[in-house]
């Protein structure tokens, strides 16, 4: 890295307008004026490209990029993509225009970029006007036109499925699985071999369920419960084996390594392995047996694990649960198998107290739910809670990653540690914390910032103190924006938030594809033969970043229904609490149902001249002082309501003797 600029230095020196011969790699940005800026990781600085130089080029491509100037004064670079080393979308919507003898395809985006050349017998019944998704086909240097085929064709009534694969194709995922690669996954059987079995250890006769949301399609993992003969507890954690279906390098190992992860939308998943593989041959389905990677732990009666195994099961699942029937088996205490779990239901709520005793923090964000009616329209909403059924799950869940993530931490490779995909959260950001420790501190709830531990028990107490306040739900959102964001990665650094010194993701391979890499790595582990994979970070640093793509995706299709839930709303008022504030305006977020709209500076200069005060986390009135804070309650009224920008607008209502 310092070579590279000092070679950038050395040029810029010598010479005027040298063109430099050493290529970057990087990612192009392009703005809303058609510049194009490319993120080179090593330089300090972008790139500048102008349109011309694009080289068949569109926003977000990985690109690799020449320097053919160096701005004397300001030092700035200008140069021009070389090729497209790898495209980030390539559906999109947009609009038909179809002549007699010609179709251009005109995308529906922010930033500029070329229609799309429509051959006729790709049109596949698109007309004038039609909104559709275009797939780019090809683009060669040669043509000015890139060129495509119509993938689907939407009516007016269809602007949500639309709106849907939009978000999801400007994320760069693939809205169908290719041909090949479904194909591959029609292939495989679902016969289990007696060979097969014999290769695994047997839990076919040992009680086994699975424990997951009401309308799940695909269980990925199954927890078994037997008390061997010495009298201690053994509880299995079996886990779809993934990696027996998806062998390396195969068309639907590259594809699911593509997409990294399974998008989850509020009326659709785009699943990470064709329906095939998820849904059928390795989804863990009641009273079918199905093959397992599993980690199982002893537990003696001081409730402490005496001995752990990890290897490739066979299980027959005797029961599929939800999480509102063990919900009601808690409640009760009486149902299916209610011994077994609410003997897993004490032990994990020891699990948990323990994990928080050691350092982990105990965040407890609100994740809303949509209630749909048949068309995908929005008609209610509702906040998910987390309870002593989801907790469950949640504690053995972590309980396997993190044993895995420990035993694989004590292998070596000739005196090297093995190259390991490991899940790591690192400590608050210092500069981040303080502004959140002063407001903290503002609202009477002490935090210390002695140490990383004092940090997380702060954190604690701060939940507990708060929980039920109106402020409750703010501190939760600035707490977590203070928090590093987890990556994936072979430099283990720990897990932060979870207080663990090791930790992986091993326990959901139908919907992450890290957790198949981490079950090939322990089978070769097991095998006696570790795996010993040079390009492992590169793959840490793909899946990190596609993880991060899927979540936005997320955030974007929740936005989109809010809007489209509170457009029957305008005009009407509402109760809400103040989550944001910025120079701009403020945000507010409606009590009854989670939607965040923009309260903006425009409609309140008509009450005041108001300012931001960033340590106070307020906007104040420069004349009446009438100050905005983060966690009021204020009533406001929506204004609008736009479905393309995804965006709320609300004003403030002023009410006499109470605001």
């Amino acid at each position: 890295m310092g070579t590279k600029k000092k070679n950038t230095k050395k040029v810029k020196t010598t010479t005027k307008n040298t063109h430099i011969t050493h290529s970057y790699r990087g990612v192009l940005d392009i703005a809303k004026s058609g510049m194009g800026f490319v993120m080179v990781p090593e330089l300090e600085n972008d790139i500048l490209v102008f349109p011309t130089d694009f080289n068949t080029a569109l926003k977000g491509d990985e690109v690799s990029v020449k320097i053919t100037k160096i701005r004397q004064g300001s030092g700035k670079k200008e140069g021009k993509v070389l090729e497209v080393i790898k495209r980030k979308q390539v559906s999109f919507a947009g609009v038909m225009q179809v002549t007699n003898k010609h179709a251009f395809f005109i995308p529906n985006t922010l930033h500029p970029m070329p229609d799309i050349y429509i051959p006729i017998n790709k049109l596949h019944g698109a007309k004038d006007k039609d909104r559709v998704m275009v797939k780019l086909t090809s683009w060669d240097k040669s043509s000015r036109k890139p060129e495509g085929e119509v993938l689907n064709i939407f009516t007016p009534e269809q602007e949500n499925d639309l709106a849907m694969k939009s978000i999801v194709a400007e994320a760069g995922f693939a809205i169908e699985f290719s041909e090949e690669t479904l194909a591959f996954a029609r292939s495989l059987s679902d016969q289990i071999s007696e060979a097969e079995i014999a290769k695994r250890k047997d839990y076919r006769k040992v009680l086994t369920f699975t424990i997951d949301p009401v309308d799940a399609k695909d269980f990925d993992d199954a927890i078994s419960f037997q008390t061997l003969a010495n009298g201690n507890i053994e509880i299995g954690v079996h886990i779809a084996d993934v990696s027996h279906f998806v062998q390396p390098n195969t068309a639907v190992d590259k594809e699911a390594y593509e997409r990294a992860t399974s998008v989850y939308l509020p009326d659709r998943v785009y699943p990470m392995l064709p329906e095939r593989i998820s849904n059928e041959l390795c989804s863990l389905r009641p009273r079918e047996e199905k093959l397992t990677f599993s980690a199982t732990f002893e537990i003696d009666a001081q409730r402490k694990i005496v001995n752990t195994w990890f290897g490739k099961t066979i299980i027959y699942s005797d029961r599929r649960f939800t999480y509102e029937e063990v919900q009601t088996i808690i409640d009760t205490k009486i149902g299916d198998h209610a011994n077994e779990i609410l003997w897993l239901l004490d032990y994990t709520q020891q699990l948990r107290a323990q994990r928080f005793a050691n350092g982990a923090i105990n965040f407890s964000s609100q994740e809303v739910r949509f209630t749909l009616d048949e068309k995908g329209k929005p008609i209610g909403i509702t906040v998910k809670e987390s309870k002593e059924s989801h907790q469950l799950i949640e504690e053995l869940m972590l309980k396997a990653n993190q044993l895995i993530a420990e035993k694989m931490g004590k292998i070596k490779i000739k005196k090297d540690p093995l190259p390991f995909p490991y899940r790591v959260h690192d400590q608050p950001n210092e500069e981040k914390l303080a502004p959140f420790v002063s407001f903290a501190k503002k609202h009477g709830y002490p935090f210390s910032i002695e140490s990383p531990e004092h940090i997380a028990h702060s954190f604690n107490e701060l939940m507990i103190a708060s929980k039920g306040k109106p402020e409750q739900h703010v501190l939760e959102q600035l707490g977590i924006r203070t928090m590093a964001k987890a990556v994936y990665t072979s430099n283990n650094i720990g897990h932060y938030g979870l207080g663990f010194e090791h930790y992986c993701h091993f326990t959901s391979p139908i919907r992450r594809y890290p957790d198949v890499l981490v079950h090939r790595i322990v089978q070769s582990v097991i095998e006696g033969h570790p795996m010993n994979d040079a390009g492992l970070e590169e793959k840490c640093v793909h899946c990190s970043e596609r993880e991060r793509a899927a979540m936005e995706s997320e955030r974007a299709s929740n936005k989109y229904k809010q809007v489209e839930f509170m457009r029957e709303y305008v005009g009407q008022d509402f109760e809400g609490i103040i989550s944001g504030v910025s120079s701009f305006g403020f945000w507010v977020e409606t009590i009854d149902h989670k939607c965040e709209g923009l309260v903006s500076m425009t409609t309140l200069s008509k009450y005041d001249d108001f300012r931001l005060v960033e340590t106070d986390y307020a906007l104040v009135g420069m004349r009446s002082g009438r100050k905005f804070n983060m966690g009021d309650k204020i009533t406001i009224k929506v204004v609008a309501a736009n479905l393309d920008k995804r965006q709320l607008d609300y004003e403030w209502v002023l009410k006499p003797n109470k605001e």
